[in-house]
């Protein structure tokens, strides 16, 4: 007798900490918690690093007991579970406790399954880099108010509170490609909006942007601050320097608030439509005005240095600038950004 009663005293202890554990994930899915949300509490919880990973997106998070990422090297799993939805896999959960697993750990890893299996259908990140062009620009308006800002980023599968930058693209390839290119294992989400692409990460890899792509790149900001950027950047983009973050332009970024009326009218700006009318006369510009050395343009053109030589003169006398002088060079280079943040320029001057 005394046998049963300790081992009822125990099944009651394992019910008792079952649905403890079930009331305690019930809790978070009322609340909507996001995914790393999902892991701080299972890892507080399991009081062992919990892991998530999605399939579709490469998505992983390890999560440390004190709420951090797991900073030290994987464990060996000591328990997993697969993420359903819809009878499709979409990923994983996992403990990674010493030794055996817990009395309550598949309890645990059910219900956070079926968490993120709820997160993953209400907010995403869903199975494909592309996203509603609608979605996004709600997401990256400057006239969306924070609160459907924040339900679009929920949808879009980023956290509300957490800073994106936001690359606006110019490009032939595939946006979903340039996307799962440049933010490899973390959520990344893209769509053309407008007359350009737009592509929302947590984090970038700008040396892992495909060559003849141009890509203007705002700082981790709010998604309308950080869009806004993009945009500027873009706009400086040439063919030598395709990809441009807009914390690197400092001061240049004035240029780009300049009334276009007033920018046309400026005489250094006008002197060089003179100048464009032979291209191979801008290309030697451009280089020298990049490069501030006659012999390095002349590297970068494959020409001999007297040649650029002289045909700067020309040209400085074209413009009305002492091209050799330092005051001269920030002329030229002043001018050169200029005209091509005008509307209009022509496609063939654009390209450099």
């Amino acid at each position: 007798m005394e046998a049963l009663a300790e081992r009822l005293s125990q099944l009651d202890s394992h019910v008792q900490g079952v649905v403890r554990v079930v009331a305690f994930y019930d809790t978070l899915m009322r609340r909507r918690v996001d995914l790393p949300a999902l892991a701080r509490a299972s890892a507080g919880l399991a009081e062992c690093v919990a892991g998530i990973r999605l399939h579709g997106t490469g998505w992983t998070i390890r999560i440390a007991p004190d709420g951090r990422e797991a900073s030290a090297p994987p464990q060996p799993m000591s328990l997993t579970v697969p993420i359903t939805l819809d009878e499709e896999e979409l990923g994983t959960v996992w403990l990674e406790r010493p030794g055996s697993p817990g009395a309550l750990d598949d309890v645990l890893l059910d219900r956070l399954a079926l968490a993120v299996a709820s997160a993953v259908e209400r907010y995403g990140p869903a199975r494909t880099t592309m996203a509603d062009p609608a979605l996004v620009e709600l997401a990256i308006s400057s006239d969306t108010d924070e609160a459907a800002r924040a339900r679009a980023l929920r949808l879009l599968g980023f956290a509300a509170d957490l800073p994106l930058r936001v690359l606006a693209v110019r490009s032939q390839a595939p946006l979903g490609k340039i996307g799962t290119l440049i933010c490899p294992g973390r959520p990344v989400k893209a769509a053309p909006v407008g007359d350009m692409g737009v592509i929302l990460a947590t984090t970038i890899d700008p040396e892992r942007i495909p060559a003849g792509v141009r890509a203007g790149i705002g700082a981790p900001d709010s998604p309308d601050h950080s869009w806004r950027q993009a945009r500027t950047a873009l706009r400086f983009t040439t063919r030598r320097e395709p990809v441009i973050h807009y914390d690197s332009l400092g001061a240049l970024a004035l240029l780009a608030e300049i009334p276009q009326d007033a920018a046309r009218g400026n005489p250094d700006v006008v002197a060089l439509v003179r100048v464009a009318a032979r291209l191979e006369d801008l290309e030697i510009l451009d280089a020298y005005c990049a490069t501030g050395s006659l012999r390095r343009a002349a590297d970068l053109l494959h020409m001999h240095h007297s040649s650029v030589a002289r045909r700067l003169e020309q040209i400085g006398k074209t413009l009305g600038i002492e091209l050799t002088e330092p005051a001269g060079l920030i002329r030229a280079r002043l001018a050169l950004t200029t005209r091509r943040l005008i509307d209009g320029w022509p496609a063939a001057e654009a390209g450099r």
